[in-house]
């Protein structure tokens, strides 16, 4: 096992610091709240300024590509950032799913055009696929939702979350339920059956029917995406490793963002406590509620060791990358929602209404906590890494 350091060094720290300011200047809770009642106005200037201003959008590409040629470890500071601002922004699905899924095919421009914010793409998949999905060549997609090509006819059949698909004279058909990020989106890369195998396609989302779904989450809203005869230009034919390595490498860094969200509750309750009085004593001082705090920050550290490793792991290209992935989804999706549910109920009767944003957090953590795959089935596919006997 290779030793792996996982303390934030000075680079990363300053990039910390360059996106909370811009978080806080751009994003204050109001503005989230917003999107609850259709206001996704706020959504294309935040993502302009993080994409185009500060160069995110190219985080992970090399400089030689286009991109900023950082790591999985200087993308998870910003996920850690953007989870403790909820902000409503493709960054996890563009920047990194759908960027990964890029960097391992032959995309001509669009690599570069993502990278530079120009455009901003999507993995046709559901947001529940976990890495460990089966992907096969014909049959059904990773939890629902390969969409059928090629000159071959024929159903093809979908997983759980999605509906039948059929290949039609080398055009692309099927309907994909449940997508992350395709509303900000202007790009669509597809895992398609062919009669070679699994592809991955560019379909623009102008070709495709896009029917937006209200989400328990709305700053990562979901969209059931409808091809009917589209057009995709080739971008990867081992389409089956590109979807794994994608999907993997957006449930590793998913776990900052979830370990940025319970951090988010866990400082604003303990500063609400020690603020607020009852019966003549400050809230903090209650010995019963100091333990539900200090259960909480061990909480919080051991995610954050599992985030940190995940992130560390994949950006040194450790061989242990899959087992760390799955120890930190195992642990910081249930995390993530402990620290949200204590923030609302350790803030009382302000934790309960709308104008409080405690709620925004409670939704994304539960949302988060079935992205990429749920904790039981990452505790799943852990124990079959690992080799432990089967119950």
């Amino acid at each position: 096992m290779t030793e792996l350091d996982l303390l934030y060094t000075e680079v990363e720290e300053d990039l910390r610091a360059s996106v909370r300011d811009l978080l806080t200047d751009r994003c204050p809770p109001s503005a989230v709240t917003a999107l609850y009642d259709g206001d996704r106005s706020a959504v294309a200037g935040l993502w302009k300024a993080l994409a185009c201003d500060l160069g995110l959008a190219g985080l992970l590409v090399p400089e030689s590509r286009g991109g900023a040629g950082g790591s999985a470890r200087e993308a998870a500071v910003v996920l850690e950032e953007l989870g403790r601002a909820v902000a409503p922004v493709p960054f996890l699905t563009s920047a990194v799913v759908a960027t990964t899924a890029l960097l391992d095919g032959d995309d001509g421009d669009l690599l570069a055009e993502v990278a530079a914010g120009a455009r901003t793409a999507a993995l046709l998949v559901p947001l529940p696929t976990a890495p460990h999905d089966t992907v096969p060549a014909a049959g059904a997609g990773p939890a629902g939702g390969v969409v059928g090509a090629g000159p071959a006819g024929g159903v093809v059949g979908a997983g759980p979350a999605g509906g039948a698909v059929r290949a039609d004279r080398g055009q692309l058909t099927g309907t994909v339920t449940g997508v992350a990020g395709v509303l900000d989106a202007d790009v669509l890369l597809v895992p398609a059956t062919t009669p070679d195998g699994i592809g991955l396609f560019a379909v623009p989302v102008a070709a495709a029917g896009v029917d937006p779904v209200v989400s328990l989450d709305m700053t990562r809203q979901l969209a059931d995406v409808t091809l009917d005869g589209a057009a995709g230009s080739p971008v990867a034919a081992d389409a089956e490793s590109v979807v794994r390595r994608a999907l993997r490498t957006g449930a590793a860094l998913l776990a900052s963002e979830q370990i940025g969200l319970a951090g988010w509750c866990l400082h604003e309750t303990v500063g609400h406590l020690r603020q607020r009085t009852q019966f003549g004593r400050v809230l903090g001082g209650f010995q019963a509620l100091k333990h539900r705090l200090a259960d909480l920050a061990v909480d919080l550290d051991s995610a954050t060791a599992a985030a940190r490793y995940a992130a560390a792991a994949l950006a040194a290209g450790d061989p242990d990358t899959e087992i760390a992935t799955a120890v930190a989804q195992a642990y910081c999706s249930d995390a993530a929602v402990r620290a949200a549910e204590e923030a609302v109920q350790l803030h009382g009767g302000i934790g309960m209404t709308w104008e409080h944003p405690a709620h925004l957090y409670l939704k994304r953590a539960k949302a988060d906590q079935i992205a990429f795959g749920t904790a039981g089935r990452h505790r799943a596919h852990l124990a079959g890494l690992v080799e432990l006997p089967a119950p």
